[in-house]
C-alpha cells in the first residue's frame, strides 16, 4: 500500500482532490472572489500589513466597529500552493458583524518555498499578531484562529507551538481553534498529483502532520468537514479531534450538513453561521 487502503496514485487522488467530487466546483470558487471583490469594497481594512520579512508574509485586517475588539485570524487554502489571503476576504464579513477584528493572514506558497517554510509563517503572523493587536484597536488577550483546506492544517500545527519558549508569549494567547476541512496527515500527498509542487520529503511529513505532533496549547477546538466532502477527508478530520480528545483537549467534532469541501465555508458570508457563533463564544469566554 501507498497510504492507507490505496495502492495507487490514481486511489489517492481521487479522495484528496476534492475538485473530483464535487460537481461545478468552478461555481463556488468563482463565489470566492465575488463576494470577496464585494468585501474589500464595503469594508474598511488594512491591506498588505507585514508580519515578516519577506513580500508574501502581509496580512489584511478588517476592524470591528467596537474598540478593543476580539480578534480571529484565518489561514487560507488552496493546498499549500495557490490562492492569496485576499481572495478570501468574504471570510471577514461574518466575523466583524459579530464584533470581531478579522486578520487574514498571506504566506509564501509552495513550489517557491517548502511547507516548512509556511508552517514558520504561520507562527510568525500569529506572534506578529498577539505583539501588535493594540496598534489596530484589537485585544491581545481575545486570539482566536481557523483556516481552510491547507489553512486547517497550518491551524492544527499551531496547537503544538510552545509560545512561551520559543517567542516569549503566553502559552495560551490562541483561545480556540477552528480547523475546517484540514490535513492533518500528510502522508499521502507524497503519492499524489501534488507532489511535484509539494515535494515533500518524509522528514518533511513527520514534522508537519498534526497528527504526529503532541498538543500543547489546551484552548477549545472545534474540528468542522462537509458531510460532503471524500471518506477521506471525514476520516482524518474525525481522527485528528479523536487525538485531540485523547490528549485532554476539550474538542467537538462536527460534519456540516450539506455541505463540500468549497462551500462548507459560506458560512462566514452575511451575519455568519455557526462557526462565527463559535468564534464569538470563545471570545467572550475570555
Amino acid at each position: 500500500m501507498l497510504y492507507h487502503t490505496f495502492s495507487t496514485q490514481q486511489e489517492i487522488d481521487q479522495e484528496y482532490n476534492p475538485r473530483l467530487i464535487v460537481d461545478n466546483f468552478e461555481v463556488n470558487v468563482d463565489s470566492y472572489f465575488t463576494e470577496s471583490k464585494r468585501v474589500l469594497k464595503e469594508y474598511p481594512h488594512q491591506s498588505g500589513v507585514a508580519y515578516g520579512p519577506t513580500k508574501a508574509e502581509i496580512l489584511d485586517i478588517f476592524p470591528a466597529d467596537t474598540a478593543t475588539a476580539p480578534v480571529h485570524i484565518f489561514f487560507h487554502g488552496g493546498y499549500w500552493h495557490s490562492f492569496q489571503s485576499r481572495d478570501f476576504a468574504f471570510v471577514a464579513e461574518g466575523i466583524v458583524r459579530n464584533g470581531i477584528t478579522a486578520v487574514l493572514v498571506n504566506y509564501a506558497l509552495c513550489p517557491s518555498v517548502k511547507i516548512d517554510e509556511i508552517v514558520r509563517q504561520s507562527r510568525a503572523a500569529v506572534a506578529w499578531t498577539y505583539s501588535n493587536a493594540e496598534s489596530f484597536g484589537a485585544n491581545p488577550d481575545q486570539i482566536t484562529v481557523s483556516g481552510h483546506s491547507a489553512g486547517g492544517h497550518l491551524a492544527g500545527m499551531l496547537m503544538s507551538v510552545s509560545w512561551e519558549n520559543d517567542y516569549g508569549l503566553p502559552q495560551d494567547l490562541i483561545k480556540g481553534f477552528l480547523p475546517i476541512s484540514g490535513l492533518f496527515d500528510l502522508a499521502p500527498f507524497p503519492f499524489s498529483w501534488l507532489q511535484p509542487k509539494l515535494q515533500l520529503t518524509t522528514d518533511e511529513v513527520l514534522r508537519n502532520s498534526p497528527l504526529l505532533h503532541k498538543p500543547v496549547c489546551s484552548s477549545p477546538v472545534l474540528v468542522a468537514v462537509g458531510e460532503k466532502e471524500s471518506n477521506e477527508f471525514q476520516r482524518q478530520s474525525e481522527n485528528y479531534a479523536e487525538y485531540l480528545l485523547q490528549h485532554g483537549i476539550s474538542t467537538q467534532y462536527i460534519p456540516v450538513k450539506g455541505k463540500n469541501h468549497f462551500n462548507i465555508i459560506d458560512d462566514f458570508l452575511g451575519d455568519g453561521g455557526a462557526f462565527c457563533e463559535k468564534i464569538l463564544e470563545w471570545s467572550q469566554q475570555n
